[in-house]
């Protein structure tokens, strides 16, 4: 039986190992991880990482070739092909902060690797994190130093959190880039090779080196922040000149060129991957002398600021300048629907511009615990600025205004003519992601402010 190790218990390690363990029966897949709290989660009934359908999968095969542990190196020493999946944020501290990765939990997966893995024994060694370019390099350099000749493989993940298990089960592209210019290399690609396309079609799993598959996967991330940014600075001029933002994306999209995706306009992009990614792109062009190349990408991440910053001002503005002491129902907090992640969610920075403006706010959101919220926004569950409620009809009750920060699909279907019985009066509703039927709304008698909409009411 192949023995796979995956390094990591997160939102790309549990889910990818979830799928390759139902995929391939006969092959034992370990998931270690030194969160002891973390590894207890993925054992019950209540995963630490909502995604539709882990749930059922993990249920399935979890106990007969799935297994989730806190032993680290027993894992290691088991395994024919180990999986790095540890987090990449980006440095807040020293030599490249606010830019570059910091890098020090790869460098101890890797030392703890060449402790525990017996270097007689061929073993490949995955990138499943996302990696700056030439990170496999620091990897090797370790393992050579300790006298371990493991071959190391480029495979980045390319999720989408809310469809993590159907981009699992049917990707765009699996990307594994390795060493083909010796046997050892071409044996651990075909190796890695050979798992995917158990269930993955062979056209779309594609080879290339190292650097190209590492580089590959900031380049695509970079593409679709710029996308998000590119139509929100549309957005800003379309509520200058009347012209409605999904019209104008529709007309755009329209164009084989150019394409539909992302281009729905919002409060911002969010997620633990495009504004890191986006970050360490800026880095390495910086690094390399490319200063015109990282001030390009660095215009994307100023956009999406502006945007959450803009969204608040027409918040403020149209609330007649003044929102201290006015219940705000905070619809939403999850960077998107369908996930409980809330990393660099907008959410965090417009509720934290709504409380510096003294406003209250209530919050509701189907799946991020108040304590997630509070922790994100650096204040105490008892701060008397805030509520956390059990339903959206309920933060809206006695509400001067909703904020619609997530797209989830309930928020869609509520009863909106109840709802405005139970509010101050004028009511409104800013819908920071365009999700809602703003001529009902304005019909049942809502002020609707949307993203590149213009005055609608």
């Amino acid at each position: 039986m192949i023995k796979i190790c995956c390094i990591g218990a997160g939102y790309v390690g549990g889910p990818t190992m979830t799928m390759i363990a139902r995929k391939c029966p006969d092959i034992r897949v370990d998931v270690a991880d030194i969160n002891a709290e973390r590894i207890a989660a993925w054992k019950s009934d209540k995963l630490p990482v909502f995604e539709p359908g882990l749930d059922e999968i993990v249920r399935e095969v979890r106990g007969k070739n799935l297994f989730f542990t806190t032993d680290v190196d027993s894992a290691i020493s088991d395994a024919d092909i180990i999986f790095i999946s540890v987090n990449t944020p980006t440095k807040t501290y020293g030599y490249g902060a606010g830019s570059a990765s910091d890098l020090s939990y790869v460098e101890s997966c890797a030392r703890r690797i060449a402790d525990s893995a017996d270097g007689n024994k061929f073993r490949v060694i995955v990138e499943k994190s996302t990696m700056p370019v030439r990170t496999a390099e620091v990897i090797r350099k370790i393992f050579t130093s300790r006298g371990r000749n493991f071959q190391i493989l480029s495979n980045p993940e390319f999720l989408a959190e809310g469809t993590a298990m159907k981009d699992l089960e049917n990707p765009d592209r699996i990307l594994i880039g390795g060493d083909d210019s010796c046997e050892e290399g071409r044996r651990a690609i075909d190796a890695l090779v050979s798992i995917y396309s158990r269930w993955i079609p062979k056209e779309k799993i594609i080879t290339t080196n190292l650097w190209s598959s590492e580089l590959s996967k900031l380049t695509a991330n970079a593409f679709l922040a710029q996308r998000i940014s590119s139509i929100n600075s549309i957005s800003a001029l379309c509520e200058a000149t009347g012209a409605d933002v999904d019209e104008v994306a529709l007309a755009i999209g329209s164009d084989s060129r150019i394409g539909s995706k992302f281009l729905k306009s919002s409060i911002g992009f969010g997620g633990s991957c495009f504004k890191k990614d986006l970050l360490n792109l800026i880095y390495l062009c910086d690094h390399f002398g490319l200063p015109q190349v990282a001030q390009y990408w660095r215009g994307v991440v100023e956009m999406n600021d502006f945007q959450k910053s803009r969204f608040c001002a027409n918040v403020v503005e149209s609330m007649f300048r003044n929102i201290k002491g006015k219940r705000l129902a905070i619809f939403g907090f999850a960077f998107k629907e369908d996930t409980n992640d809330t990393r660099e969610s907008p959410a965090i920075d417009i509720c934290k511009l709504l409380l510096s403006e003294r406003a209250k706010l209530a919050f509701y959101d189907p799946k991020v615990s108040p304590g997630q919220i509070c922790s994100d926004l650096g204040i105490d569950e008892k701060d008397s600025r805030v509520e956390f409620c059990k339903s959206a009809c309920e933060s809206a009750k006695g509400a001067d205004a909703i904020i619609v920060l997530t797209h989830w699909k309930e928020f869609r279907e509520l009863d909106y003519s109840e709802i405005i019985k139970q509010m101050n009066k004028p009511a409104w509703i800013f819908d920071g992601r365009n999700c809602l039927d703003h001529r009902l709304l304005i019909e049942l008698g809502f002020l609707v402010r949307g993203i590149g909409k213009g005055n609608l009411s």
